[in-house]
């Protein structure tokens, strides 16, 4: 179990009384000193003590909701994005959806420093808020790149109405399976754009 984790990943186990065990230094920790090794950049594995199961994604989201608890009315989340998000655990697109906001969540923080110098510069809530707008457009433009490699389309531009192909098109997928994956693709990039606007 631990032999795997990488040398700069420190192992966390957790136990059934729900104690979180930090091996590095040898004393409990909680889900708060959890978040600030995160918010530190400080990588962590928490493992089920009892069965050795890897339990990481389950204690993050165990922290989010707890920051989100305590932040109040200051919350992260909008409740738009939490019901889109429990919406796509049923829809067929479910396996895109974690590569998609992993890649938005990457360029949102590799651009974050240019953002703040923005809403510094600016002074108000309202230029910040293009800023984020003006991300959320651009990491979709690199989505709809990504799916022309992976589909052989891309969604159609904001405003305009999806064309099907013509006879001279050809065509990865053949018959509905690419017409309703492109009406996926469309209804997503529709969902993501009216999320930005909020």
């Amino acid at each position: 179990m631990a032999d795997t984790v990488k040398a700069t990943q420190t192992v966390i186990k957790k136990y059934a009384n729900r104690r979180l065990y930090h091996t590095g230094t040898s004393t409990y920790v909680t889900l708060e000193d959890l978040a600030t090794m995160v918010q530190n950049g400080e990588d962590f594995v928490v493992y089920d003590a009892r069965t050795g199961d890897d339990i990481t994604r389950s204690v993050l989201t165990q922290i989010i909701f707890e920051q989100e608890n305590k932040a109040g009315a200051e919350n992260l989340l909008p409740v738009a994005f939490l019901r889109q998000l429990i919406r796509f655990y049923g829809d067929s697109m479910r396996t895109m959806v974690p590569s998609f906001l992993e890649f938005s969540m990457a360029n949102f923080a590799k651009d974050q420093d240019g953002l703040r110098e923005k809403f510094a510069q600016s002074f108000g809530p309202a230029a910040f808020q293009n800023a984020i707008e003006q991300q959320v457009r651009t990491n979709m433009n690199f989505f709809g790149d990504a799916m022309k490699m992976f589909t052989g389309f891309a969604p159609p531009a904001p405003g305009t109405q999806p064309t099907a192909p013509t006879p001279t098109q050809s065509a990865p997928y053949a018959g509905g399976e690419l017409d309703d994956l492109k009406r996926q693709m469309l209804e997503m990039q529709q969902r993501l754009e009216a999320l930005a606007k909020k």
